[in-house]
């Protein structure tokens, strides 16, 4: 059974595409086989790993409704290990259109059932809201990581996330847990980084992954060529921080016993 990451924080801007995308890659290229489900309109998972949105015979926003076939509208990337159930702009309509359907919390639950066969991992990337789109990604995860940008409000940015957290946990998804506090956007050059690092720490303890992620001008400038940074510059800082983390997460107690299954 797939280990279903869900990557989500209401600010925009705190690295969580870009964290979905490099992790994922990163997991690839270790062999393990990867989805990313791209939930943001936005639709910036799916161009970050050069998926071609006008040839897409479907896309997640078909999937949510007919989740019987979410499985048709995967493609592949340039990663051998890694596919994507793309986004497109005309999901931005979709918290409207799904307001009435019966269970509709847990659409996304049911396209992970649907599509997890296959996968040792699937990472959800949400829209910077507390939406319908990201209910339904906290209803599908088992686990959330939270990436967490080096700023002087980020203990108050997480803070109604949490609270988000808390509810679904005790209403509609009893099994998500914390995977982890990702801080991101670290500049070694600015004493407030470690200042926040030290905050998050001391509140979140072992929660707070030891990989810090590095603001790195080629983590920004791989997007834009259709590539993970692990296939634009293996060697720069951000690309190693996140080859780091993927092997944090496969070294973490809690998913130990599952990743070694799979």
């Amino acid at each position: 059974m797939a280990q279903t990451l869900v990557l989500a924080n209401q600010k925009g801007g705190v690295g969580k595409t870009t964290t979905t995308v490099n992790l994922a890659a990163s997991l690839a290229a270790m062999e393990k086989r990867v989805l990313v489900i791209d939930c943001d309109p936005q639709a910036n998972a799916s161009s970050g790993l050069g998926v071609d949105l006008d040839a897409l015979r479907g896309s997640i926003y078909q999937a949510f409704f007919e989740p019987e076939n979410a499985r048709e509208f995967i493609v592949g990337t340039n990663m051998e290990y890694l596919q994507i159930l793309s986004s497109t702009p005309d999901f931005v309509g979709a918290e409207m259109e799904l307001s009435d359907i019966p269970g509709r919390e847990f659409i996304l639950r049911r396209i992970v059932k649907n599509v997890e066969s296959g996968f040792d991992f699937i990472l959800i990337d949400c829209p910077p809201s507390l939406g319908l789109i990201t209910v339904n990604a906290l209803c599908a995860a088992r686990w959330l990581l939270v990436p967490l940008q080096c700023e002087y409000y980020a203990m108050e940015g997480i803070a109604q996330l949490m609270q988000t957290y808390a509810l679904i946990r005790e209403r509609l998804n009893p099994s998500l847990d914390i995977l982890g506090i990702l801080l991101t956007m670290f500049d070694k050059r600015n004493r407030l980084s470690f200042m926040v690092e030290k905050e998050v720490r001391e509140h979140f303890k072992q929660l707070v992954f030891n990989t810090a992620i590095p603001r790195n001008v080629r983590l920004s400038e791989a997007p834009s060529h259709g590539l993970p940074a692990i296939l634009y510059d293996i060697r720069s800082l951000g690309t190693q921080s996140y080859i780091n983390l993927a092997q944090e997460l496969l070294e973490c107690d809690r998913l130990q016993p599952q990743v070694q299954e799979n």
